[in-house]
């Protein structure tokens, strides 16, 4: 058995109150950035992002990773035609130099990032773990 992990999150959980609403949402915004959400019929979850229902949705800023502006470009364009609300468009940001990144809220409001922090080498793409 093997699993990837990356960086320092080890998982994050999204309650959700319309959860087929946040399925097509996050199938779009993530597809955008290469990767896929896996549908668990009551579940839905992409390597560490896990979410189901429940009756008071999470209310959370959470940001993922983008390879290029390019990418934080097609996240920004695929969370909106799925659904979701505009929070900032793609651009670049003062919180360090080349820090682009577009904002959008999903359906139930929180608030979602895809971030390019400008040229860098990665040390790897993600941690294995295998038992």
């Amino acid at each position: 058995m093997e699993h990837r992990i990356g960086r320092m999150i080890d998982h994050v959980h999204l309650r959700c109150r319309d959860l087929e609403a946040s399925k097509r949402f996050y199938k779009a915004a993530l597809g955008a950035l290469g990767l896929e959400l896996t549908d668990g019929g009551d579940h839905a979850f992409c390597d560490e992002l896990w979410m189901d229902h429940g009756e008071t949705e999470s209310r959370i800023h959470l940001a993922f990773q983008a390879r290029d502006r390019e990418t934080v470009d097609r996240f920004y364009e695929a969370a909106l035609a799925a659904g979701g609300r505009d929070n900032g468009a793609p651009g670049e940001r003062s919180y360090h130099p080349g820090y682009y990144a577009a904002f959008v809220f999903d359906p139930d409001g929180n608030n979602i990032e895809a971030v390019h922090h400008g040229p860098h080498q990665r040390s790897a793409e993600a941690i294995v773990l295998r038992w």
